[in-house]
């Protein structure tokens, strides 16, 4: 049986571009191309789907990738690998979990701020980091060699430096939601200090110019999780935290 490339999109949440992308170089090659033009798949072309998948939600890179599925000889004996760092990452994200819990009640605990009644409480607040297929897959094919850049540095924080960085990130988010609630406009220096304070962030793991910085602030309006995820903390943080990368980018990147 054979699928065609809009059925394995649907299928596996992949898009259409990501798999042409995959063909292109040579990492995921169709079964055969119809006579309309479209590629199609077989069961092993799936199965080899499904492989690529959990490799990229492990972090290693597509060559990586390739160099793996096209010299392994038994199928079984990898996804046995795989499901056991993906129990390891388990573990780890509930560790993760357990931190922000922590993080997240040291800053209710220290809110003396009375217009904070209008943000909701950020329980929840690093769902979004669970990104979507399709954000990831964009990313990759728009920026590969910062995407590569940031899994790299990703891969080398320890405990403690992932520990930081989401406290940081908590506390950068909390003080952009307070800019919104008083009205402050997205241009006042005081939100752009703290704009630069994201950005400067950003580039712990890879460098966007203005461009792929403004390609960022449209993520978080664009993707349905981001944007619940700070609309979580106040309804409308997403398009003003947008809006002031904007600003942010056409003054300080262009």
């Amino acid at each position: 049986m054979a699928w065609s490339i809009a059925d394995v999109a649907r299928m596996s949440g992949v898009t259409s571009r990501t798999l042409r992308h995959y063909d292109e170089i040579g990492l995921l090659p169709p079964a055969g191309i119809g006579s309309n033009g479209h590629r199609y798949y077989e069961e092993a072309g799936l199965l080899r789907l499904q492989q690529i998948l959990l490799m990229r939600e492990l972090g290693v890179g597509l060559r990586e990738i390739r160099a793996v599925l096209d010299s392994q000889v038994d199928q079984v004996a990898v996804l046995r690998e795989h499901h056991q760092r993906l129990l390891a990452e388990r573990n780890r994200l509930e560790t993760l979990a357990r931190t922000v819990g922590r993080t997240i009640a040291e800053l209710e605990e220290g809110k003396d701020n009375t217009d904070m009644k209008k943000i909701n409480r950020p329980e929840n607040l690093f769902e979004g980091f669970e990104h979507s297929d399709e954000h990831e897959a964009e990313a990759r094919e728009r920026w590969p060699e910062h995407w590569e850049q940031s899994q790299q540095a990703v891969a080398t924080m320890t405990a403690e430096d992932t520990e930081r960085w989401q406290r940081e990130a908590t506390a950068q988010m909390i003080r952009m939601a307070e800019f919104m609630v008083a009205g402050t406009p997205v241009a006042d220096p005081a939100v752009q200090a703290e704009v630069d304070v994201h950005y400067q962030g950003v580039c712990r793991f890879w460098t966007p110019n203005a461009a792929a910085y403004k390609g960022l602030a449209r993520t978080y309006i664009d993707d349905p999780q981001f944007r619940a995820n700070f609309d979580k903390i106040a309804e409308g943080l997403a398009a003003y935290q947008c809006d002031a990368m904007t600003v942010y980018a056409e003054a300080r990147l262009s």
